[in-house]
């Protein structure tokens, strides 16, 4: 065995739940995952070749083959399109000399796509290797590469001041984090970490969590489950180990909330992490974070350590001699459909990022099959405001089934994109009159999972659970845009991030995707948008997770709110071009012939 593979296997104990860490550092090491250390890799995590090579390739940023000394992944989100992302494009295979899904002869470049960074509010933007640039155009693509071809890497262009990687200013260097408003919740500022955790572990499990029931947090990863509710599940959980895990893996496109939270109030989200495992009596913690945010890694374990040298993490912490609890970091490498829990807990075991059957739920038998409490970014910083001014004050904010506020990422047709604290209960046109969003047509709520509501029909419709529920992703676009285009372009993202699986989502998303481009093409007739309709109500009702639940959702809701920008494409039958395949009618001819053969025979 290889001294390198063995100091990386070292590393990770041979742990075979670590598997995702240890190909990250082959990667690292060789710029690929070559053919030849699998057989090392499996002899000592007691796996065959094969099952290692099968995780790593279900994600997008493992690569099986050399794929240049810098790996460029330019965002084609629809925000990108909307931005000048053609230009960058072209800008990016003429200075290269690299066409996108190739690599160069030299070894030097290979160039990708990946439909979503967390950087909406200021694309284009691109990866190279971990370092991201903002607000690209083809002068500036040009500079990179030029210095890239001098031999300078990317974080000597992006950090030409050589910040350390783990300081706050490094991070500011390579992106904006684009806070816009600041409080009651979130970005408050200075907060007495110590005085909030040790309050909370003078209080018994119990107790904590009739707090947070009693502040009726919601979720805020978008299927708005009671915060407390899931803790008391956990912690009746029988079991002597169980853990928590923040999902910082934020991949919807147009969202990009937790990537704030994580630059401007991390300690609040660790906070909130060490409350939860005290409720449901835990000492191990993961934060899942999506690679696309590797550049913030340094920074978040600078802030670990902090804690843990304040007393804070680790063994014997706070007011609290008898309570140990640590957080670890797991990267992610690039798939959407980790931000559905279970297909995360199989991710942080190593696997692929497939989605378990349920029930059992995660709070049941969760990571290594052990009760575990996963809980997005925002929801733990909320806990810890919640246990800082107490649950009355959280739930006197909002409406009566959505309590407290809530982080928009506004990005698209406005001149104010970034970072937004709302309360519950908010109209759709007083978030477009905040955001400066003039001549708006459309509004993707909670991405394209979400819904597309009308400005026209729906203005005076409240963000609420109970009315437009949100996930955090507020995108606008104005009467300039062609709504079928953005509806082809997400359906295209679901196509490519399911984990195909299960029959309904892995074809049904590409006969609908198929469908649209009828659709935009002219050849699309009535029976094409029934059969949208039905096939959406399939593949919603069939799918295995959240994904097959939500893709069929940009067609669905832009035919009940935008019916019009359909009609006008169909084809009528009198004219001179044909509809698109229709099996009935095809057959319906051949099904004549037999009749009257039949008929002929006697």
């Amino acid at each position: 065995m290889s001294k390198d593979i063995r100091t990386i296997l070292e590393r990770y104990r041979s742990d075979r739940a670590r598997l995702m860490d240890i190909l990250w550092d082959v990667q690292h090491l060789y710029g690929h995952i070559p053919d030849e250390v699998l057989p090392q890799l499996a002899a000592e995590l007691n796996l065959s070749p094969l099952d290692i090579r099968e995780t790593a390739s279900f994600y997008h940023l493992f690569h099986d083959k050399p794929s240049g000394k810098h790996r460029i992944y330019l965002c084609n989100s629809v925000i990108a399109k909307m931005n000048g992302y053609q230009a960058v494009h072209d800008a990016l295979e003429r200075e290269t000399g690299v066409r996108f899904g190739e690599t160069d002869p030299n070894g030097m470049f290979g160039l990708f796509e990946t439909p979503c960074i967390g950087l909406s509010d200021q694309e284009p933007a691109m990866l190279i290797d971990k370092v991201v640039f903002t607000r690209l155009r083809p002068g500036k693509i040009a500079d990179i590469i030029a210095q890239l071809k001098q031999g300078r890497s990317p974080a000597e262009i992006a950090n030409p001041a050589g910040l350390p990687s783990d300081d706050i200013a490094y991070v500011d260097a390579l992106v904006e984090s684009n806070v816009r408003t600041k409080g009651p919740v979130f970005f408050r500022g200075r907060t007495d970490f110590k005085a909030v955790l040790d309050h909370c572990l003078t209080l018994r499990p119990e107790q904590v969590i009739d707090e947070i029931i009693e502040s009726k947090l919601r979720g805020r990863g978008g299927a708005g489950f009671t915060t407390g509710l899931k803790w008391q599940l956990c912690r009746r959980a029988l079991s002597d180990t169980k853990y928590v895990i923040c999902n910082a893996d934020e991949g919807e496109p147009g969202t990009f909330k937790d990537r704030a939270l994580l630059t401007r109030s991390p300690k609040e989200v660790f906070i909130g992490m060490a409350i939860a495992a005290h409720a449901i009596g835990c000492r191990h913690g993961i934060v899942y974070l999506r690679a696309e945010y590797f550049y913030l890694k340094d920074y978040l374990e600078r802030q670990l350590q902090q804690l843990r040298d304040d007393g804070l993490l680790g063994r014997a912490i706070g007011v609290r001699r008898d309570f140990d609890f640590d957080i670890r970091i797991q990267m992610g490498a690039g798939a959407y459909i980790c931000g559905d829990e279970s297909a995360l807990i199989e991710s942080c075991e190593g696997k692929r990022g497939t989605p378990r059957v349920k029930p059992p739920f995660p709070v049941q038998q969760g990571y290594l099959g052990k009760p575990t409490c996963v809980n997005n970014v925002e929801t733990f910083a909320a806990v810890s405001r919640i246990m800082e001014e107490g649950a009355d004050w959280f739930s006197a904010m909002g409406t009566p089934d959505s309590a407290g506020t809530r982080l928009l990422s506004v990005a698209g047709d406005c001149s104010k994109p970034g970072i937004y604290e709302v309360e519950w209960g908010v109209t759709l046109n007083e978030v477009l009159a905040m955001v400066g969003a003039k001549e708006a047509r459309a509004v993707q709520i909670s991405g394209p999972s979400g819904e597309c509501v009308s400005v026209e029909k729906d203005g005076e419709r409240r963000l609420a659970y109970e009315d437009l529920s949100c996930n955090g992703a507020f995108t606008i676009f104005n009467r300039n845009r062609d709504l079928l285009d953005i509806v082809k372009d997400y359906m295209q993202f679901f196509v490519d991030e399911s984990c195909g699986i299960c029959v309904p989502c892995r074809a049904g998303n590409v006969d609908l995707h198929r469908k649209v481009e009828w659709v935009i093409a002219g050849k699309a007739c009535q029976k094409d948008l029934d059969d949208m309709v039905s096939w959406g109500a399939l593949v919603r009702k069939t799918s295995r997770c959240g994904l097959g639940a939500t893709s069929p959702k940009p067609i669905l809701t832009t035919l009940e709110k935008f019916p019009e920008i359909y009609q006008d494409k169909l084809v009528r039958h009198e004219g001179p071009l044909l509809p698109s395949f229709d099996l009935d009618t095809a057959l319906g001819g051949h099904e004549k012939a037999l009749k009257e053969l039949e008929e002929a025979k006697k």
